[in-house]
């Protein structure tokens, strides 16, 4: 990346990860469209859960769900329209009569639904582009068998969902998907285990995958399916680590335990908290299974049965406390020693570069901290003396992630952690000093209602972090969801663009 023009604006980065972030992705290009400057989401690759995890023991490679769902969000201009009112395409086939497809028949997101696509949403976006955006989030069905039929229908040009997509980019993305099949084929063993899995494959992941393979450049492949998705110039994906190899963390507790990859700490497949455990250098380490031996996969010889283990099948909604705290995260080689790594050069210079910093709802140790943890990102945070705003959007509920229940994280906590990541990015291990809270958190905003964190206005406001406090909306679980509105109405006023009081109908929705 070039240096910034003096005469550009400086952007807006957003820290992100997981499918929580979707929502707010219209409410973040229309604050970046009001002040005329570039958006940039960075997001991590340590997804090892759904159909990612089929991929990653398969071929190795970075976790692209947290890419692929992305750039579906912010391929062209979303529609304005809220989440409870949008709605989704689907193309249900009948795998008795192949090739007769059923009718297409149009369904709202929100419910069960939106279970069968990982929690994923997928909003009606401009005609233009939304048969790509409905072919990339299109999960093939939960059953291996019926899946595998389906995906040769895709391979074969042969599903309607090709019918209204323009030639040249059908065979574009065909050509990848085609590719990629070679490569499962070559793999292929009568090993059932080293079969290839296409059970809920979402042809996204597929895609970039297959794009990956045959370009060998992850950014390459990030960059072609922002090509064929309509992705303006103005906004830009940025994966935090750019390699052709996995990258896995671990969580440390309170309670000393470690728990090993992100799907089992933030939503494990199994109906545990915790694999079985053993002292391993004088820490009580979590294990899982013996590998198999006679398995081929991408795996390295002797690495952890937790990464090799797939996570295709896991439930977001019930999920069982954590035994205590998480204390801290890191990442790790294959075989759970703990590394290091560097940040991608472009998501450091994406940091520098910008006004302002929003460090998204989700995930808060397996979708944010991944990113702040790596060398160099730190340092560019606390020490850019342009970047005026770092903003955090406190999540409306709290998860596995930021419990247990019984002793749940506060607001406090959420900037403890942040600045705790921080400060280990440049090498600074332990707690950080309330005094470098500021340096990566000045404004917090966050939801008033049921079940939300606790937050300690005045105890923040000592550290000189500014607190806004805004009225959300009870989604159909009972969970307090930021309302789009208001929260690009605080985001103006905290950057810049527009005044609180000059807007009395804002009272219905911000509150200071």
């Amino acid at each position: 990346m070039g240096s910034i023009s003096c005469s550009l604006p400086r952007g807006i980065v957003v820290f992100s990860g997981g499918s929580a972030a979707n929502s707010l992705v219209d409410v973040f290009s229309e604050t970046s469209r009001k002040k005329q400057c570039s958006l940039k989401y960075i997001i991590p690759i340590s997804d090892n859960g759904g159909s990612s995890s089929e991929l990653i023991r398969v071929f190795g490679g970075p976790g692209i769900g947290d890419i692929r769902s992305t750039y579906i969000s912010t391929a062209s201009d979303l529609l304005g329209c809220s989440p409870s009112s949008s709605f989704l395409i689907l193309i249900s086939v009948d795998f008795h009569t192949l090739p007769n497809v059923r009718l297409a028949r149009m369904h709202k997101t929100f419910g069960s639904r939106a279970k069968s696509f990982s929690g994923r949403l997928v909003r009606l976006i401009p005609p233009s582009h939304s048969p790509i955006r409905t072919l990339f989030n299109h999960r093939l069905p939960s059953h291996s068998s019926d899946a595998l039929s389906e995906w040769h229908l895709f391979v074969s040009s042969l599903s309607p969902l090709w019918c209204p997509i323009p030639t040249p980019k059908r065979e574009l993305i065909r050509s990848m998907l085609n590719h990629l099949n070679q490569e499962i084929l070559k793999r292929a063993r009568p090993h059932p285990s080293s079969t290839f899995n296409f059970a809920r494959a979402s042809i996204g992941n597929l895609f970039l995958t297959g794009a990956r393979l045959f370009t060998g450049s992850f950014e390459a492949a990030i960059y072609l399916m922002g090509l064929v998705g309509g992705l303006g110039d103005d906004v830009e994906v940025v994966p935090v680590i750019n390699s052709n190899f996995s990258h896995h963390v671990s969580a440390g507790l309170q309670d000393g335990s470690v728990v090993t990859g992100q799907n089992a700490i933030s939503h494990p497949s199994e109906p545990t908290a915790l694999p079985d455990r053993e002292n391993v250098d004088g820490r009580m380490v979590t294990t899982g299974e013996n590998g198999d031996e006679d398995v081929e996969d991408a795996n390295l010889p002797g690495s952890l049965p937790m990464l090799r283990k797939p996570n295709i099948e896991f439930s977001k909604e019930e999920e069982e406390d954590l035994p205590a705290r998480i204390e801290r995260l890191w990442y790790i080689n294959p075989y759970g020693q703990e590394i290091r790594p560097a940040a991608n050069a472009k998501a450091v210079e994406a940091v520098k570069g910008a006004e302002a910093v929003i460090y998204s709802i989700g995930s808060l140790y397996t979708s944010i901290i991944p990113n702040l943890i790596l060398r160099g990102v730190g340092e560019a945070l606390a020490t850019t003396s342009a970047l005026k705003y770092k903003v955090l959007l406190l999540n409306g509920n709290l998860d596995r992630e930021t419990g247990p229940r019984s002793n749940p994280l506060n607001a406090t906590d959420f900037v403890a952690a942040i600045a705790r990541a921080g400060e280990e990015s440049k090498d600074k291990m332990g707690r950080a000093s309330t005094d470098m809270y500021r340096a990566y958190v000045t404004h917090l905003i966050h939801l008033e209602g049921e079940g939300t964190p606790y937050v300690n206005k005045q105890e923040l406001a000592m550290m000189g972090i500014e607190c806004v406090r805004l009225y959300g909306r009870k989604g159909e679980d009972g969970k307090m969801r930021y309302d789009g509105k208001a929260l690009g109405q605080a985001l103006e006023a905290i950057l810049g663009k527009g005044d609180r009081r000059a807007d009395r109908s804002r009272r219905n929705t911000l509150m200071d």
